[in-house]
């Protein structure tokens, strides 16, 4: 991967798409969450869609750590214990059918679905509603979606920020939540990656350790970001990002 990274034909430039992409990805982890769509996108457009799945992973376990270090004492515990079991089984499933699915199907009935979600969010802030979805199935299938999606193309991240955005959690308590989600789950689809898709082996742990130093500068920048920016405005730009993120996923 590092002589893929380095071609005399490609010059430098599959390496700085690739640190960009390292570097947003911090921001995604210190809790600019909507933004780590960005970051796979980029990462795709440097290795190839598949590959970079796994490339990606070990980075994101790095800012996972960070995360849960810096925000662990306010994660819902609550929230996890009803999200975790589907996205567990959501990541088996996609583990199952990633290999034979279309690519282009996924991405649009992905991005119609996350699309769907942000206008129902953005309805329930017009309406000045407070009411949180408590049936189970709401949790059921944000779950499976996110885990199915995190497989096959480390996307989970809109619907678990929809579904944390409709339990109205606070901002700290939104990314200390999704950071002990993040870490539990990415450590659940490594052996994955590792004996079943085989994308990640000892090359693709030596090149993520050239692009951990834009992670690192993503993180610090990020949690500087975070701190500047009110609860209010925070689910706005959530949202905002998510939305985004939904029309990249189908131009791309």
């Amino acid at each position: 991967m590092l002589y893929f990274l380095f071609q005399p034909d490609q010059g430098t430039t599959p390496y700085l798409i690739a640190l960009a992409g390292a570097l947003v990805l911090g921001l995604a982890k210190s809790g600019l969450k909507g933004t780590g769509i960005f970051a796979v996108t980029l990462m795709a457009l440097a290795f190839g869609a598949r590959q970079s799945t796994g490339q990606i992973l070990p980075l994101l376990m790095f800012g996972d750590l960070f995360a849960v270090l810096y925000y662990n004492r306010h994660a819902r515990w609550d929230h996890l214990k009803r999200f975790i079991p589907w996205m567990v089984l959501g990541i088996v499933l996609g583990a199952w059918v990633g290999k034979d699915l279309p690519e282009q199907v996924f991405k649009w009935a992905m991005a119609v679905i996350i699309l769907g979600s942000v206008l129902l969010m953005g309805w329930w802030d017009i309406r000045k509603s407070k009411r949180v979805p408590q049936h189970p199935a709401f949790a059921g299938f944000m779950g499976l979606a996110a885990g199915v999606t995190t497989m096959i193309g480390n996307l989970a991240g809109p619907f678990s920020n929809l579904y944390f955005l409709a339990m109205r959690l606070p901002k700290n308590e939104f990314i200390g939540t999704a950071a002990w989600l993040f870490l539990l789950t990415n450590w659940f689809k490594l052996p994955l990656h590792i004996f079943v898709w085989k994308t990640i082996d000892a090359e693709v742990l030596r090149t993520d350790l050239w692009l951990l130093p834009g992670v690192l500068v993503g993180l610090f920048a990020g949690v500087r970001l975070v701190r500047l920016i009110r609860d209010t405005s925070y689910r706005r730009i959530i949202l905002f990002l998510t939305a985004l993120g939904a029309i990249l996923i189908m131009v791309q």
